[in-house]
């Protein structure tokens, strides 16, 4: 419906949706005026993804109704007006034919499968970070961060008069998160588009943000000025993981590595990659790439978007059928000499963007992390009571104990990343592989899931590789890095 009152562009009074597992702990009063830039804080479910979801009227309210003017547009439909680009949405559309390993066996892609030149409309944003040379891939075979800017790109492309991100920079290299900062300054500065922004870190709050919507434990909390609301909210002192959650990841049990048959005996040579080079059509990935990764090494893996940093951990985690062509070693044996995947996969424990999408079934969190011992994805089994416990004992050392029943689609995108974490290690692996392991989270749980990997990493055995945009992200133990170009 359209506002009432000019100049105002969303409010809403007393707002309480109909259904009581959509509601806040109190009724939504609020009102966007014409001019300011929001930013909508919190942390993890704190309530930011469903206060939005009632402003954009997914959620449909009890008695009242959220109001809207989009003037000066021509059109009042709000499906013209406002674009919502969720955290799902930056990783691609969601439908049931969409599996694990689809980004990279590019034979399972359909002819008919659509390609950013096909969906990216002719408008100047089309261009933006370099879209345009990628106009001949499909859409499933794009990087994490290649889709985050197709998507923005797409959705300011149909010139909405409100564009809601959220967290907008995360999977983003440093230059492409630099311009599409500056590009929303401009558009916030010289356009009428309402920028809104949800963001789970105090710390990425673009200067051009004029207000501050603090969410708190479902509640939201008065809008302040942004310069009010650093002074209220200043960063507290980054948490320290509890003594007995060190001690409980210090004392786990060594494994006897020589029984499994398949681990090398002296623990030496973890990886090596001897000329690996990976093309899909006219495109190179990578090109002659040499790396060997030594027991208890902890490596960082960077290099923009595009430059094929998870094409490179598919490889290592089987999951990419090229690793058979090419010359590759992991544990100390060729791949393609007889191993199964399972006894590769066995030794390592892995989170990615790619695997969070890949979770489209609303069952117990408590499965999805069980699910880690198995090696599955999209197969899932009750664990066995001895299993039950270990996953409990990893999902307490993420805070998500009490989320061990609650369904997976039912969590906030960073409680599902905390338990798609503590799939990871649940099985204790010998190479721990996180690929953007921070997506989503707030500022506690970053610097809490830091320490873990640190700790995590100074048993024996333990080899590392982490890919992160963020140099702040990588815990404090990296040892070596490897930076891939385009």
């Amino acid at each position: 419906m359209k506002s009432e009152e000019y100049g105002t562009i969303i409010s809403v009074t007393d707002g309480v949706p109909r259904h009581p597992l959509w509601r806040m702990a109190e009724p939504i009063n609020l009102e966007i005026k014409r001019g300011e830039q929001i930013a909508i804080v919190g942390d993890n479910a704190a309530g930011k993804t469903r206060l939005v979801e009632i402003l954009t009227g997914h959620y449909p309210l009890l008695l009242n109704e959220v109001h809207y003017g989009f003037s000066p547009n021509d059109s009042r439909l709000v499906s013209e007006n406002l674009k919502y680009i969720s955290f799902r949405d930056s990783y691609g559309v969601q439908d049931s034919t969409y599996y694990y390993q689809q980004r990279w066996n590019q034979h399972d892609i359909a002819d008919d499968a659509p390609t950013v030149g096909q969906l990216l409309p002719e408008f100047p944003f089309s261009k933006m970070f370099g879209l345009d040379e990628l106009a001949p891939k499909h859409i499933i075979s794009l990087s994490s961060g290649e889709l985050r800017k197709f998507q923005m790109a797409k959705a300011l492309g149909t010139n909405p008069r409100v564009l809601i991100l959220d967290n907008p920079f995360i999977g983003l290299d440093a230059p492409t998160r630099r311009e599409f900062r500056h590009l929303l300054e401009t558009l916030a500065h010289e356009t009428e588009l309402l920028i809104i922004l949800i963001l789970a870190g105090r710390n990425d709050i673009p200067n051009f943000i004029t207000h501050v919507l603090p969410v708190e434990r479902l509640r939201l909390l008065p809008k302040m000025p942004l310069a009010e609301y650093r002074r209220v909210y200043a960063a507290p002192p980054a948490p320290e993981l509890s003594d007995e959650v060190k001690r409980w990841i210090t004392n786990l049990p060594v494994r006897n590595l020589s029984e499994s048959g398949f681990y090398p005996a002296d623990g030496g040579e973890i990886l090596r990659f001897r000329d690996v080079s990976i093309r899909y059509g006219e495109h190179t990935i990578l090109r002659s790439l040499n790396w060997t990764v030594h027991e208890g090494e902890r490596w960082a893996l960077t290099g923009p978007n595009g430059s094929g940093k998870s094409t490179l951990l598919s490889l290592v985690c089987a999951d990419n059928p090229q690793a058979y062509a090419c010359d590759i070693e992991l544990f100390g044996h060729r791949r393609g000499s007889g191993e199964s995947i399972w006894e590769i996969k066995r030794h390592i424990g892995y989170v990615s963007p790619e695997m969070h999408r890949a979770y489209l079934k609303d069952i117990p969190a408590i499965d999805v992390v069980a699910s880690g011992l198995n090696d599955s994805v999209g197969l899932y089994v009750r664990p066995r009571p001895e299993q039950k416990q270990i996953c409990l004992d990893w999902m307490r050392v993420f805070g998500v104990e009490a989320l061990a029943d609650t369904t997976f689609l039912h969590l906030s995108s960073g409680e599902q990343r905390l338990c798609l974490l503590a799939r990871a290690f649940v099985k204790d692996p010998e190479l721990l592989i996180l690929d953007e392991p921070l997506h989503g989270l707030d500022d506690r749980h970053r610097s809490l899931v830091r320490q873990i990997i640190k700790h995590f990493c100074q048993r024996p055995h333990k080899t590392l590789v982490m890919v992160t945009h963020y140099e702040e992200e990588l815990p404090d133990c990296i040892t070596h890095r490897l930076s891939l170009g385009l």
